[in-house]
């Protein structure tokens, strides 16, 4: 099968995507990445599409559970209700565990979640991407802070940090956080 009937073939499921032709870039990520200072709540500022996050009022919260994995609760606005999604991220090798694994149901594979950098207490830019047979790639990119909104020139940083570490930022856009509550 050549590679144009499988991209064609893969089209629906990628269309809330982005895609690109070649296998995924491998950027750098946090060095010394401490976890416990990670965890809690960071809402998202931007991010390339992803088919399951379509709301407003984006946010994520981690929490170490018992048996040591990271609980991953997601929440948006969407459709007029609060929605929650929750997931388990692990540390998948302790050399480096800024780059987790996280899965939202028992039936898939854990994804790559990298943090490529964070300052724990005001920013996180995080890029996963997963290779289909090394012909193309389907990517999500992340800033996040730990308010609502971050300063432009944070913002600014950030995507610079994702261009220098090869990762095409064209189809990034905005998250609507004006109007949201916090609990």
């Amino acid at each position: 099968m050549s590679a144009a009937c499988l991209l064609l073939l893969l089209l629906p499921l990628v269309a809330a995507q982005t895609y690109h032709w070649g296998p995924c870039p491998v950027p750098k990520v946090q060095p010394n990445f401490n976890l416990e200072q990670y965890l809690g709540r960071w809402y998202e500022i931007e991010k390339l599409p992803a088919s399951f996050e379509r709301g407003k009022c984006i946010e994520a919260n981690y929490a170490v559970r018992k048996d040591g994995t990271i609980q991953v609760l997601n929440s948006q606005f969407y459709k007029d209700k609060v929605r929650v999604v929750e997931g388990t991220a692990v540390i998948r090798d302790l050399r480096e565990p800024a780059q987790l694994g996280v899965s939202f149901s028992y039936f898939t594979p854990y994804s790559p979640y990298w943090i490529l950098t964070t300052d724990y207490t005001s920013l996180s830019v995080v890029y996963s991407c997963t290779d289909i047979l090394r012909v193309f790639h389907i990517d999500y990119a992340w800033i996040l802070g730990r308010s609502r909104f971050l300063p432009t020139q944070t913002v600014q940083y950030a995507k610079e940090l994702l261009i220098n570490e090869g990762i095409d930022l064209f189809r990034m856009k905005a998250t609507d956080q004006m109007g949201c509550k916090d609990n």
